[in-house]
């Protein structure tokens, strides 16, 4: 079996919880994608566009600065990435995290945690961006999968 590392940036928790379940059911490490200055729950207001998530999803070409932490990629065939989904797609931190990381020769699976948008949109966004990389089919998770479906959507 290949090693597997579940990175995953989370604001409200949702997206930790998943990535936690996921890095259970296959044995995996976690690695968490933070934000140099947390965000608030005033800067993820999407109502209010001049809310901090609405200034950086305006903006596609925006990159938050993330906590630099040393890892070993090495070591691993599998990176699964995690976010929670704003304005249809992953967070700009999601381009930061990418692009300070060299994935080549990895499988690279996104999964998302959202109220009611789908994965779609946030899959082709990242291919297109980064199509130099190979990525696996992702998925839109609650929180709340079990064990088996975690394995055989990761394992298959």
């Amino acid at each position: 079996m290949s090693k597997i590392l579940v990175t995953y940036f989370s604001a409200s928790g949702v997206t930790k919880q998943a990535a936690e379940n996921i890095a259970k059911a296959v044995d995996g490490d976690l690695f968490e994608i933070e934000p140099v200055k947390n965000y608030t729950s005033a800067d993820l207001d999407w109502t209010n566009k001049q809310s901090r998530s609405s200034v950086e999803m305006d903006n596609r070409s925006f990159r938050p600065e993330i906590v630099k932490k040393n890892i070993n990629l090495d070591i691993y065939d599998t990176i699964l990435i995690g976010f929670p989904v704003w304005w249809y797609t992953a967070p700009t931190i999601i381009n930061t995290f990418i692009e300070s990381m060299d994935f080549s020769g990895k499988t690279l699976i996104p999964f998302c945690t959202s109220g009611g948008s789908g994965i779609s949109a946030c899959e082709r966004d990242l291919k297109q961006a980064y199509p130099n990389y190979k990525w696996k089919e992702g998925k839109r998770l609650t929180g709340n999968e079990n064990e088996n479906f975690i394995k055989n959507w990761i394992m298959n």
